[in-house]
């Protein structure tokens, strides 16, 4: 009789966990300690797959305002405008050739190149539509400026010069567009980056209600774990790992899917390119195309989400845990 009893002695060591960081193995072929698959855990993908779409929509847009910002920077700063008005006691093409021909003086001005009133008029179109006839409008002429540089010596006396010359031109360097432009693309930028931050926090809050469900719904098992001399830190890595691989499926079904939605707004901004509607489109926000750098954004996201996932996890069940104690 004392043969059967020895071996089941020697079942149960080979049953209690060494070093308390294996699961005993009757717990093993049963159930895990969190559910593979459950209502919970699909309802959380779904959540943080919609938290990381928004939040790499939110960054998407970030870093196209961005670039769309330092190309309008780029292009405004290299570029000044003469802005001839209609008078009826002067010739307005007498005036646009003596503008031109006094910008051309300037060293600071690489190319000055008067714009047809067919373009100018083009100008209009979103505005007033396609198709009228203009002539009898008083509407301004224009000369675009290009610059080697920003000399402010030459263009404060050229600007002096051509108001004495041309009573009627008046120069624009831009600075007020630049400023506003600056404005407003920061204030995209803080409001993507803040949308980013809180959905952020959101994905964190529901992995954290999420955890302390779970861990509700296994109090049982780990008081057993706890029994058979499991670890607390055992205990929040199996939960950190379901976590984990939960935010990197929502994760990445989320970045894909913000991924789809960018390269569809590029697809569609690129087929409707010849309206004048996509063209203003385009001046403002770009083509629509975040590049490589962009998509590497989508994913870091996507990662950062899994990340928090795995983290928030880990510290909810710890505190979980000194809380049962």
């Amino acid at each position: 009789m004392s043969m059967p009893d020895h071996l089941d002695i020697d079942e149960a060591e080979e049953e209690r966990p060494r070093s308390g960081s294996r699961l005993p193995a009757s717990l093993r072929r049963d159930q895990p300690l969190v559910p593979v698959d459950s209502v919970a855990g699909r309802a959380l993908v779904v959540v943080i797959a919609i938290l990381t779409f928004l939040a790499a929509l939110s960054a998407g847009a970030a870093l196209l305002a961005a670039r769309a910002s330092e190309q309008w920077r780029g292009a405004v700063a290299n570029e000044m405008t003469i802005q001839v008005r209609p008078d009826p006691r002067r010739n307005i093409e007498q005036d646009i050739a003596r503008a031109v021909e006094l910008a051309r003086a300037v060293p600071s001005v690489a190319e000055a190149r008067p714009m047809p009133r067919a373009e100018s008029d083009k100008l209009l179109e979103p505005w007033l539509g396609a198709g009228l006839d203009l002539v009898e409008l008083p509407i301004p002429r224009l000369t675009v400026l290009r610059l080697s540089s920003t000399s402010a010596n030459d263009l404060v006396a050229f600007s002096q010069t051509l108001r004495r010359e041309v009573p009627s031109a008046t120069l624009d360097d831009h600075r007020l567009w630049v400023r506003r432009l600056s404005t407003m693309a920061s204030t995209i930028i803080l409001a993507g980056v803040a949308v980013v931050l809180l959905v952020l926090v959101a994905a964190g809050l529901a992995v954290a209600f999420a955890t302390r469900g779970a861990m509700a719904g296994s109090r049982d098992s780990v008081e057993v774990l706890h029994f058979v001399g499991a670890t607390d830190e055992f205990i929040a890595r199996e939960f950190q790992t379901r976590f984990v691989a939960l935010g990197l499926r929502g994760g990445a079904v989320g970045g894909l899917a913000a991924i789809i939605a960018i390269a569809l707004l590029g697809f569609l901004s690129s087929a409707w390119s010849a309206t004048p509607e996509a063209d203003q489109l385009q001046a403002l926000f770009g083509a629509f195309e975040i590049g490589w750098s962009g998509y590497a954004v989508v994913i870091l996201v996507a990662a950062v989400v899994a990340a928090i996932a795995g983290l928030v996890s880990r510290l909810t069940v710890r505190h979980y845990l000194r809380a049962m104690g």
